[in-house]
């Protein structure tokens, strides 16, 4: 399929030809007709990319406060790496758009409905877009579906008028005329306002006009009086800001307008250098529309589809684009005046010309037009070839996200493997990872990557819902896979798992890391002589995760399941034996940020007589280090502390090894190419690796029962 995308460094905009993206659960698939430029957020995101990097951090200090970040906790070679990555890949752009539904998941559509969609990231500039429910609705035949396109910037003129709440007669400014303040215009109208226009090119104010603005202004201080004269005298109700700007004149130019108590709404991205002063005097109100209304950014109204309760939110993002398609269908709002070029999506670089001022010329609306294709979209893209005759262990990955990126696939490639097949988790994503790294294949699913008949070995990192799915599907095809861990969520899917092993004489890796680091390898070596048990403290200040994170969803299993088992692992890695009973607490904390989960001590006792304990916690401070171990055993000791220093401790003597802080990955995925390459077991026991995941299950099951639970197992 054909889709729009901008490199993020160059700012330069192509057409190229990706994977179709998959159906999200609770989502469907729309084959789009038209999609909307939206002038101001697409020129703002073309303009930065051309700038320069000091133009880039004056613009956005809060990504340069994140690159630090990510310096003080992984260096600055391995930031620069991410920068650079970040900075030669594509995004996309697009965020209105209209269709015809080919694929559903949800009751609420069916194939061929008419819809209007929405978001960042889903309602693309692309020929076929992969939407959640909550950011679609249905279009009835009688609206054109270019005029459906409108309707995720129309909704977020709509949300500004909201939060003006004005009144039937009300006075109300709208400075800025361009396509969100035209739409406002209309809606003001609409609702029995006097409107006054304000904007710096006077060209927009004809069509303003029609759209029923009663007189219009340059947006200059000098017609305050001439506009306030609009009124009566009586100055404006409210003032709804649509520009987009770099200066504070549009908020000054507001204040001024305003009677006492008025208020100023924005909508547009303005700066807000205000005076206490005026608004003081004034007793002025200051209100901000996120977006096109409530739901905006709440990944669980948008990415689950759980929707506001109709009675205490009445106009959520869905309802706000459902009431801008009944306006259409009333003729109650037209945008057919608003549409000043359209272009094919083999032409759509020539609309960013205009937009970028490459071309001079006047625009307002512009459309990107799609034809309806006969033909079924293909699911695989070939990006490169590869010698098919070279011995080589042919990898097919799965959900290369930002870990598997800087982790996995840089080792992997110094291996000297074949990339051969990669999905990810957009169509998006899988090009720009599949031409950084130069796999030979794009898929637009990971079971396509699986079944691609050159691949013999299969990588997975994809999030911990799909795990349990590949590993399965691996399996079956007699092909191994190493799968970033958990292995899976439930007992149910771990169950499913050892039944097809068995059958299938199943190769299977979990990619649990820490027993291949330096730091642990030595201090296996130091107790490798020992016959006594173990007592071993395993602490994490793993730092918070917001509870709408994607790992904290109940799909995903929580932190217990996808993070604690990597420490479970090492304990049994040291102490060569398998937790036999687990018993677990949680910390009680009332705040609401916190979830008692993620604070969790763990004792584990194993089948040899040692004990594991595993102190997790996410209400540390994030300067302290995050992970230490201590271990005790046979008059010995030894403390390991964050990957960069180890101290043994033995007969009254201290030594301490100092150690670069990785953690093992590199030489991990050294250890499973090399078992590949020599046809042997993986490095990692399954039985062990069952163990681990029963017990991250048993540790959730204690902390809700109370009780210690016994995981009946035997060396």
């Amino acid at each position: 399929m054909l889709q729009v995308l901008q490199h993020q460094k160059t700012g330069e905009v192509i057409v190229d030809e990706l994977p179709p993206p998959q159906c999200f659960p609770n989502g469907i698939l729309v084959e789009t007709r038209f999609s909307l430029i939206s002038a101001g957020t697409e020129k703002t995101s073309v303009d930065n990319a051309k700038s320069s990097i000091l133009q880039r951090i004056k613009r956005q200090p809060d990504q340069v406060k994140l690159v630090l970040d990510f310096i003080k906790k992984e260096g600055i070679f391995s930031t620069l790496d991410r920068v650079k990555a970040k900075l030669d890949s594509y995004k996309t752009l697009g965020y209105s758009a209209a269709g015809v539904v080919i694929e559903t998941d949800c009751p609420e559509f069916l194939l061929g409905d008419r819809v209007a969609i929405a978001g960042a990231g889903y309602a693309n500039h692309s020929e076929i877009c992969a939407v959640p429910k909550n950011l679609a609705v249905k279009v009835p035949q009688e609206v054109d579906l270019a005029d459906a396109a409108y309707t995720t910037v129309a909704a977020i003129a709509l949300q500004g008028v909201r939060i003006a709440n004005p009144k039937l007669g009300d006075n109300v400014a709208v400075i800025g005329l361009g396509l969100i303040g035209q739409i406002t215009v209309q809606l003001l109208k609409a609702n029995g306002c006097n409107v006054v226009g304000f904007d710096i090119d006077q060209s927009t104010f004809s069509i303003a006009k029609e759209f029923g603005c009663i007189a219009t202004f340059p947006s200059s201080p000098d017609f305050v009086k001439d506009a306030i004269a609009q009124t009566q005298t009586l100055s404006f109700d409210s003032v709804i800001i649509t520009a987009s700007t770099t200066s504070n004149q549009p908020v000054e130019l507001a204040i001024d307008l305003l009677r006492k108590k008025g208020s100023v709404v924005i909508v547009g991205a303005v700066p807000i250098n205000l005076s206490r002063d005026v608004f003081y005097r004034k007793e002025l109100e200051l209100k901000i529309a996120t977006s096109y209304g409530p739901g905006r950014y709440d990944p669980i109204y948008e990415e689950l589809g759980i929707d506001y309760p109709l009675g205490y939110v009445r106009w959520t993002e869905n309802r706000n684009m459902q009431a801008i398609i009944d306006l259409l269908a009333k003729g109650s709002l037209s945008f057919k005046k608003l549409t000043t070029h359209k272009y094919p999506i083999s032409g759509a670089t020539e609309a960013y010309k205009l937009i970028s001022g490459e071309v001079s010329e006047k625009y307002l609306g512009i459309l990107i037009e799609y034809q309806e294709r006969t033909a079924k979209f293909q699911k695989v893209i070939e990006s490169t070839t590869f010698d098919s005759s070279l011995d080589k262990i042919n990898i097919g990955f799965i959900g290369a996200g930002a870990f598997a990126q800087n982790h996995l696939l840089p080792p992997l490639k110094s291996e000297g493997v074949n990339f051969i097949a990669l999905s990810n988790s957009s169509s998006l994503s899988t090009h720009n990872v599949a031409h950084r790294f130069g796999f030979a294949r794009q898929y637009s699913e990971g079971s396509l990557v699986i079944a691609d008949p050159d691949v013999n070995m299969v990588f997975c990192a994809s999030r911990h819902d799909s795990h349990a799915k590949y590993v399965m599907e691996s399996i079956k095809s007699h092909k191994p896979i190493f799968i970033e861990k958990p292995l899976c969520i439930d007992s149910d899917e771990l169950y499913d798992i050892l039944e097809l092993y068995e059958e299938h004489n199943g190769k299977v890796m979990v990619g649990f890391n820490r027993r291949f680091s330096k730091p642990f390898k030595k201090l296996k070596e130091y107790f490798d002589q020992t016959k006594d048990p173990m007592n071993i403290i395993y602490r994490v200040n793993a730092g918070l995760l917001p509870k709408d994170h994607w790992v904290q969803l109940p799909e995903n299993g929580g932190r217990i399941i996808g993070e604690v088992c990597h420490f479970i692992d090492t304990m049994n890695y040291l102490t060569e034996s398998l937790p036999a009973n687990v018993f677990a607490y949680s910390a009680s904390t009332h705040k609401p940020d916190y979830s008692n989960f993620d604070n969790v001590t763990i004792v584990l006792k194993y089948l040899d007589g040692s004990v594991g304990t595993v102190i997790y916690s996410s209400m540390g401070d994030p300067a302290m280090p995050k992970e230490y171990c201590e271990i005790y055993c046979e008059g010995k000791s030894a403390i390991m502390d964050n990957f960069k220093t180890v101290r043994f401790y033995r007969a009254g003597k201290k030594y301490v090894h100092n150690y670069d802080g990785d953690k093992g990955i590199k030489a991990e995925i050294k250890e499973v190419v090399s078992s590949l390459n020599k046809g042997v077991a993986f490095p990692i026991p399954f039985n062990s690796i069952v163990a681990t995941t029963k017990a991250t299950f048993a540790a959730i099951e204690s902390l809700k029962i109370g009780e210690p639970i016994d995981l009946k197992l035997s060396e």
